[in-house]
């Protein structure tokens, strides 16, 4: 039997230097930014998941979209086929001058790698990459690989990639390498996420701008309008004030401490923290509501105007069990109910995802979790998330058999879609032990 923890350890220096090279690829597929990075980054994934011995790897063009990268090995005879996922896009990097380093060049800094999508999620990638190269292209079990390049951008395009490619993908257990430990030496397997919609919410009073010493006063501006129908989101409390959404106290298995989480998020020293109940209770198994952004005059090209339209991005996350759609009409219809004066709302919606339990018994959760014990040494832990990944409600209704697990290297000081956001150099070795080690238990039968 190979011995993995040495082969892994001789490993990470290639493995570093490949999720370098990816880190260097300015891979964001949002509107605005050059989509020949995300198509480099995906023909870079593809040879290096050729490279480590997978067979038949080949970009998967996706209509109107970002190209996914896929491969396959088939295992011996008998065996299991493992779908290992990873994404390669990533968020837009946010002010550079925030960073403390360049966000696409990879730096070190106290055992920690920095640079956009360190942590989410090309060190999921490195995590595949090292567990082929630890078996030398020969795993002990069948092994395919699907890399996605639109998973920070878009749902758009999921469904026609598991309605299309079907069979390609069909697998008996799937390793989504897009999540976290519970805490740095401390491993964990995500259990449920939450799901996530969003709307973009256009508030106008009038067809064009007014003098505001003419007509203002009897006249509302769309800013102030927009302003309290975003303020109605919450009560006073913090909670979530829409009706009807699901909320699910008391589940949670773990709680985070309050002090380290403040010192996790950096916040400022006055600002309390919102709704009620245990903390890992809201995160995962309640409601969100953040407004990401607006659209409205800027104050360095305002006048003394009454602004006639303003638009808010609405985005809202939902407590695993929640129907997308009808979270979205319950978000809207709020938001409709509160809006002041008269004026004119419209809306453009999206259901991004619908959140998910992922079964925690069998023999292949078990193997999960030995993996995951055998390499950092400590039981590992049942966690939620709050963020969400579309991925998962598309492959349970694509491969309803299909195990599904959720792990992952990025730890409380990761900062993903954040400044600085980084990878923690031992938690990333420790997680391509315990995925090579789990496909070495699967393999043994």
């Amino acid at each position: 039997m190979i011995d993995l923890e040495s082969k892994i350890s001789s490993l990470m220096p290639e493995i570093r230097a490949d999720l370098e090279r990816l880190i260097r690829i300015p891979s964001c597929g949002f509107d605005g930014f050059d989509p020949k990075n995300v198509r480099k980054s995906a023909e870079a994934v593809a040879g290096m998941l050729s490279s480590s011995g997978l067979h038949d790897t080949r970009l998967v063009e996706i209509p109107g979209g970002h190209p996914a990268v896929f491969g396959h090995t088939p295992g011996p005879p008998g065996t299991a086929t493992v779908l290992l996922y990873a994404h390669h896009d990533v968020q837009p990097p946010g002010p550079d001058e925030e960073w403390d380093s360049p966000p696409y060049e990879p730096t070190e800094r106290d055992g920690r790698l920095f640079g956009r999508g360190s942590s989410d999620d090309k060190c999921g990638v490195a995590m595949h990459l090292a567990a082929l190269r630890a078996f030398d292209g020969k795993p002990p079990v069948g092994v395919k690989v699907i890399v996605e390049g639109e998973e920070e951008c878009t749902a758009e395009h999921l469904p026609w990639l598991f309605e299309e490619h079907a069979e390609l993908l069909r697998a008996d257990a799937v390793v989504i390498a897009d999540s976290g430990v519970w805490k740095r030496g401390v491993p964990a397997l995500t259990a449920s996420i939450r799901g996530v919609v969003a709307t973009k919410m256009e508030v106008r009073v009038a067809d064009q701008s007014m003098h505001s010493g003419i007509y203002g006063g009897p006249v509302p501006d769309a800013i102030t309008a927009l302003s309290r129908m975003i303020a109605s989101l919450h009560d006073d409390d913090g909670n979530v004030a829409v009706k009807g959404l699901l909320r699910r106290p008391g589940d949670a298995p773990v709680d985070y401490d309050e002090k380290e989480f403040r010192e996790e998020a950096k916040l400022r020293p006055g600002v309390e923290l919102l709704g009620q109940g245990a903390l890992a209770d809201r995160l995962w198994f309640g409601p969100s509501i953040n407004i990401v952004g607006m659209d409205a005059p800027s104050i360095r090209d305002a006048s003394f105007q009454v602004v006639p339209v303003a638009t808010a991005f609405v985005t809202m996350r939902i407590a695993p069990g929640e129907n997308a759609h009808d979270a979205l009409q319950k978000l809207e219809q709020h938001l409709l109910a509160n809006a002041p004066w008269g004026v004119d709302v419209a809306f453009a919606g999206d259901e991004r995802a619908t959140g998910h339990e992922m079964p925690t018994e069998g023999p292949v959760f078990e193997a999960a979790v030995r993996s995951l014990r055998e390499a950092w040494g400590v039981e590992p832990v049942l966690m939620g998330m709050g963020g969400s990944v579309p991925l998962v409600p598309e492959l349970a209704k694509a491969m309803p058999d299909a195990i599904v697990l959720l792990t992952g290297p990025g730890d409380e000081l990761s900062a993903a879609h954040s400044v600085n956001e980084s990878v923690d150099l031992k938690e990333l070795e420790r997680s391509c032990l315990a995925e090579a080690r789990f496909l070495q238990i699967l393999g043994a039968g």
